[in-house]
């Protein structure tokens, strides 16, 4: 599965050795913030495809990763069985205008992407700035009166 690094300036699709092999990709997918358009959470991201793999691997049902090209633009698709996923449409992006990819982290993804992580320094996993976002301050509890003890 892709892990998915966020900062304040771009979104990296981090691919595993495998990934790369039948993506036929030699480095990750990098998009600019600016480039990304709109998000949309996928319970399954086969219905997304378009077009042909080119390069790429497509065993029907099972995965299809790589570039898919269409008379739509180029997609980069990554994805694995019949998975929910995310949907990322790109403007201005010198590749791709469309990225498919499951992952059991696409709604991590959109409240990431909502935050401003300026603050970051440098790009995290989507999971743990969305957690980070999420966490709310533990309160302390009350202490509790003590106890008697019975028959005192």
């Amino acid at each position: 599965m892709v892990t998915l690094l966020l900062d304040s300036t771009r979104l990296e699709v981090v691919l595993s050795g495998t990934e790369r092999l039948l993506s036929f990709r030699k480095g990750n997918v990098v998009i600019e913030r600016p480039a990304i358009s709109k998000v949309q959470l996928t319970d399954d991201a086969w219905t997304w495809l378009r077009g042909v793999p080119s390069p790429g691997t497509h065993v029907r049902g099972i995965a299809a990763m790589g570039t898919w090209r269409s008379a739509g633009g180029d997609d980069f698709a990554v994805i694995r069985r019949h998975r929910a996923g995310v949907v990322i449409d790109l403007e201005g992006h010198p590749e791709f205008q469309r990225i498919v990819i499951t992952t059991r982290h696409g709604l991590a993804l959109v409240q990431a992407l909502r935050l401003d992580v300026a603050d970051e320094a440098e790009a995290a996993d989507v999971t743990e700035i969305a957690a980070k976002a999420t966490r709310k301050p533990r309160q302390k509890r009350p202490a509790s009166a003590p106890v008697p003890a019975a028959g005192v």
